[in-house]
């Protein structure tokens, strides 16, 4: 049995994907085979695509991505279970995440089936939403998620998000403003309407002005998109701050700075500490549900404009997330 998919057989721009028909997977007894519906292109994609960082391919493949089919978040439909899984069934409507999951490079939701571990990231959807809606559910919400829950954020922390348009960003604003944090968000022009509608308590224009000469202080600030650094950011915090970061920034220098901060004095870098596992999901699927978080779609394309969907996505422009249909609902 064969399957559509799109295939990244080696590094390169956007047109190094292609669509092609592969084998389709088979469940092993502890997993289940889900028909994926919807999924979407995030910078993760982008980045084992192209094989940047450098450093990165010494984990997701020397000379070509391990990986030929990406996409790290999905929606759809269990169409089998291996034979010792009994907490799902064929039929029912799931959703979830696959990178960091098992060996790195484990995507594979760019494709009309995967395999995921019943145990693993994945539960089932909120009944309320449709796959389109909650395929972007998990990646931006877990990296802001992990970053949260390491540094202790709490009601009455005053946080900067930076980059807070993205994936990562406008998933940081709901969950801070849920769990009663003071936000700033700080994002460009034509992004001020949308993060104020995602409750951020105010909002500043990068383009209008340098948001590092800031007069107020932060307990945290956010980098959401690596497009900016601590010693930039570093007035803004707070004696005891953290700047936290989810990738390794302009210079990858907060792969070092994780370590020296906490020696040169009270404000530090620190990465989230990430969680991909069923609990992760499920609490996803209750803040979807309770309606503290709903992710941000920009653009949907169907699984044939993938190759657009990087394109755009490449761009660094994209507002929340690119979603890829893959299966039309009917």
């Amino acid at each position: 049995m064969v399957m559509r998919a799109a295939v990244c057989p080696g590094y390169g721009p956007p047109e190094v994907v292609r669509i092609a028909e592969v084998e389709k997977p088979t469940p092993a007894d502890d997993q289940v085979l889900v028909r994926v519906h919807a999924t979407t292109v995030n910078r993760t994609d982008c980045g084992v695509r192209c094989g940047k960082p450098a450093f990165a391919r010494l984990f997701y493949g020397l000379t070509r991505p391990k990986a030929t089919i990406l996409g790290n978040e999905f929606a759809g439909e269990v169409e089998a279970v291996g034979g010792d899984v009994t907490s799902y069934r064929p039929g029912d409507r799931v959703f979830g995440f696959t990178a960091g999951f098992g060996a790195p490079g484990e995507f594979g939701a760019h494709a009309e089936y995967l395999v995921m571990p019943a145990a693993g990231p994945l539960a089932c959807m909120p009944a309320n939403m449709t796959y389109e809606e909650v395929a972007p559910g998990t990646e931006g919400a877990h990296y802001a998620g992990a970053l949260i829950e390491t540094a202790r954020i709490g009601s009455g922390h005053h946080v900067l998000v930076y980059g807070a348009t993205g994936a990562i960003g406008s998933a940081a604003v709901q969950l801070l403003k849920g769990i009663g944090a003071d936000v700033t968000a700080v994002c460009a022009t034509n992004g001020l309407e949308l993060v104020r509608s995602l409750g951020a308590d105010r909002v500043v224009d990068y383009t209008a002005q340098d948001f590092t000469k800031d007069d107020q202080r932060y307990d945290f600030v956010i980098d959401a998109v690596g497009k900016t650094t601590f010693g930039r950011c570093r007035r803004l915090l707070k004696p005891g701050g953290s700047f936290l970061v989810t990738d390794g920034g302009p210079l990858f220098q907060n792969l070092f700075l994780v370590f020296l901060t906490p020696l040169l004095g009270s404000r530090r870098v620190r990465f989230g500490l990430q969680r991909q596992s069923h609990a992760t999901v499920a609490h996803l699927k209750e803040l979807l549900e309770s309606g503290q978080f709903r992710p941000v779609v920009d653009r949907r394309y169907s699984l044939d404009e993938i190759v657009e969907a990087y394109r755009y996505v490449d761009t660094g422009r994209k507002m929340g997330n690119v979603v890829i249909t893959v299966r039309p609902s009917a």
